[in-house]
């Protein structure tokens, strides 16, 4: 383990130890390298690319969410120490992150290549020809010349073009047929444009994945599956698949969810009440929401906890000065109740609708 044998060989492809094959599912939870900072905090993709451990998300209901707010907090978190911020098209803000970004490079606090900025592929861009378009519109959004990863945000399809959610006169989602394959060959011409560094899914399932992995043809490999990720839902079959692919899996809703019951499963109860997690937060005088958000970055997982609270922000930041213990890291594991709190049940009849799958 990285942190109990400094000598042993260092995977480069997933910055894990040299392991036989096979054996990855034997190395300990907490595989990731202990020496974590709040200045370095980075996990290697199977691209070469770097992304940090911790990132913004940026998701605010745009219909509620006061403008400027997405804006003044990129600010704030660039300010605390982030350095990845997670957006989207279908956000309504990438305006306001864009700004932020070019404000702080401006003001010479920060250069374009300390940001890591992931942006989407929205479900009604997924026919080949409207891909590259679709990141250009980011691009042309964000007023910068390359995002460091794209995803698709979903393996649904939606009926292209500009309204991003079709319905038809009774109020049913119009779907569109998905061909993943040939929607990735466009995000493999991205990558090779230059306009993206990395490529990536988000809510795939294993199934969907393998569909990309051994397409004929491969030329570049997802280096990043974004899938809801917290001690609730742990994801474990999908992280050992990624494991072994060299995937990273980047959590969302890593603190649980906000208790929208439009698109939450309320049944699941409140993640940050849980009784084991606050005794280890008082422990280590942390939140539980610290202890979380430090539970998967310390097995690998990517966080992106969204917030445009100031406080909130600061605090989901500060989990680089304490790690958590093998048994604790072993007991957090075990919380795992298998419940999703984004089920996307509305689009469920969906043919590519990803939960259907156990994982």
């Amino acid at each position: 383990c990285l942190h109990c044998s400094r000598s042993q060989e260092i995977d480069t492809k997933t910055g894990l130890p040299s392991l036989p094959t096979g054996a990855h599912n034997r190395v300990h939870l907490s595989w990731t390298n202990m020496n974590l900072t709040a200045e370095s905090h980075h996990i290697l993709l199977n691209d070469g690319n770097k992304m940090p451990l911790i990132g913004l998300g940026t998701y605010g209901d745009p219909r509620t969410t006061p403008k400027g707010t997405c804006y003044e907090s990129v600010k704030l978190a660039i300010d605390v120490g982030y350095r990845h911020l997670d957006g989207a098209l279908v956000y309504f803000n990438e305006h306001e992150v864009g700004q932020a970004i070019r404000e702080k490079i401006a003001e010479g606090s920060i250069k374009r290549e300390d940001i890591f900025y992931c942006g989407k592929l929205w479900n009604t861009f997924h026919p080949p020809e409207l891909v590259r378009p679709a990141l250009e519109r980011t691009l042309k959004t964000l007023q910068l010349d390359y995002v460091d990863l794209y995803i698709i945000e979903l393996p649904i399809a939606f009926k292209p073009g500009d309204t991003f959610y079709p319905k038809d006169e009774n109020g049913k989602h119009i779907y569109h047929e998905s061909d993943l394959c040939a929607t990735w060959e466009a995000m493999e011409a991205c990558k090779d444009a230059g306009l993206t560094k990395s490529i990536g899914l988000s809510n795939f399932n294993h199934r969907q994945m393998e569909l990309i992995l051994k397409k004929p043809g491969l030329k570049h490999k997802p280096v990043s599956n974004q899938v809801e990720c917290h001690p609730y839902f742990t994801q474990p079959k999908l992280l050992e698949y990624c494991r072994q692919n060299d995937i990273v899996i980047v959590g969302y809703s890593p603190l649980g969810t906000s208790r929208d019951a439009s698109w939450v499963n309320l049944t699941c109860p409140p993640l940050l009440e849980d009784a084991l997690l606050v005794s280890i937060g008082k422990k280590y005088n942390k939140t539980t929401a610290q202890v979380s958000l430090r539970f998967n970055v310390q097995r690998g997982v990517v966080v992106i906890p969204k917030s445009f609270s100031a406080q909130r922000i600061k605090d989901n930041f500060q989990i680089f000065d304490f790690s958590l213990t093998d048994e604790e890291m072993k007991a957090i594991e075990e919380l795992n109740k298998n419940i999703r709190f984004v089920e996307l049940l509305m689009w469920s009849d969906h043919p590519e609708y990803p939960f259907h799958d156990e994982f």
